[in-house]
């Protein structure tokens, strides 16, 4: 087994990376929201197009997780002022889960942050994702505050905050 994650510089990587996300949405949060929910929030947050958005006018990056050169997973990150760091995105197919690619990809997250001279990553988390709730806290991500944002259409998230100190 041979894993590499490496960044997503071109527009055909980009769009293998948004189909994947909606394959992987459409897995995993079945039970926790509604399915118009994840729909609209695949199209919102993890379709190309938004993708692309966020790359190109919020400062977001993205690298493409493979094993054995098959896409299996991908991380969204997002440098910001100051000393934090935002894990926006972190998937991976059900499939390839518990073997350790989630910790490879956590700690290239954390060498991501300390490469930008960051202090802390932070994330956010349904608060009924209890398999992603359980995998932050075993890594040392600390619960620091809890939101509920509304994203239109008449959805929500509500999440909590995860933080990592680097």
């Amino acid at each position: 087994m041979s894993i590499t994650i490496e960044k997503v510089t071109t527009d055909s990587e980009l769009r293998e990376v948004a189909e994947l996300a909606d394959k992987i949405w459409h897995e995993c949060f079945v039970g926790m929201i509604s399915y118009g929910q994840i729909d609209y929030m695949v199209e919102k947050f993890q379709s190309y197009e938004a993708m692309q958005s966020q790359i190109k006018e919020q400062g977001y990056y993205y690298l493409a997780v493979r094993e054995d050169g098959e896409l299996c997973g991908y991380i969204g990150l997002k440098p910001e002022s100051g000393d934090r760091f935002f894990l926006s995105k972190l998937y991976l197919r059900s499939d390839k889960r518990g073997r350790g690619i989630g910790a490879e990809m956590l700690e290239r997250v954390f060498a991501e942050g300390r490469a930008l001279g960051k202090k802390r990553v932070y994330l956010t988390v349904n608060k009924h994702n209890d398999r992603a709730i359980a995998v932050y806290k075993k890594t040392g991500f600390e619960i620091v505050d809890k939101v509920v944002t509304d994203i239109g259409n008449g959805y929500v998230m509500d999440d909590y905050i995860f933080e990592y100190v680097l």
